[in-house]
């Protein structure tokens, strides 16, 4: 089992992205398998996007809702996908993540619209 396998089983996986000055920002986040990479759905306006905007230089790591590693970190390069890809990410999050996902991605839509929130994919660097 290839490492993009094992995090594309996972719950939750910890996105780490840098700040200007190299401090990192963990944020425990949904994943899913898309092709030889992993894809993300996010909030358009969160730090984390405003951060890969300004250099693409993440790591991630299996994690637990609170954000707990539970294994080896890896490093990785993530971009920001186009409207089509993050209608994309939608229904890839739907697949995974069933009934839960459903909701949460019909409360962000009611919430913020379709431009509110945006796909990121992340290719590993191993």
């Amino acid at each position: 089992m290839t490492t993009l396998d094992r995090l594309a089983t996972e719950k939750y996986i910890l996105l780490t992205t840098f700040r200007k000055d190299g401090r990192a920002v963990p944020t425990p986040v949904w994943a899913v398998r898309d092709g030889d990479a992993l894809v993300v759905w996010t909030v358009a306006s969160s730090g984390k996007v405003k951060r890969i905007r300004r250099s693409g230089d993440v790591t991630v790591a299996p994690c637990d809702v609170r954000g707990r590693p539970h294994g080896p970190t890896v490093p990785g390069y993530a971009a920001l996908a186009d409207a089509a890809g993050t209608r994309r990410v939608r229904g890839l999050i739907k697949e995974k993540y069933r009934v839960l996902g459903r909701l949460t991605l019909l409360g962000s839509r009611l919430r913020r619209g379709e431009e509110g929130t945006i796909g990121i994919r992340v290719t590993l660097k191993d």
